[in-house]
């Protein structure tokens, strides 16, 4: 990850956004009183809000992983008329 002044953000905040779209590298954007901020794309951004909402499902983590361990061989096709 990589850090900016606010400043130097302000000056070159769409060449900063296209970076960090192209990079998906987050950039630390360090203000003077001490509370920076982080810019990250959309992309990333709805990335990570959607990993905060499968971790909040109890078990979706563990049948992730369960579900890593099986062979692709025994897994079945999707059915989108399958009672869940």
């Amino acid at each position: 990850m990589t850090a900016t002044t606010l400043n130097r953000a302000k000056e070159n905040l769409g060449q900063l956004i296209s970076n960090v779209n192209d990079s998906s590298v987050p950039v630390i954007i360090v203000n003077d009183d001490g509370k920076n901020a982080v810019l990250v794309s959309e992309e990333d951004w709805n990335s990570m809000q959607e990993t905060l909402y499968l971790y909040s499902i109890p078990g979706m983590v563990e049948s992730i992983k369960d579900a890593r361990m099986e062979p692709l061989s025994e897994c079945r096709i999707y059915d989108p008329d399958e009672e869940w």
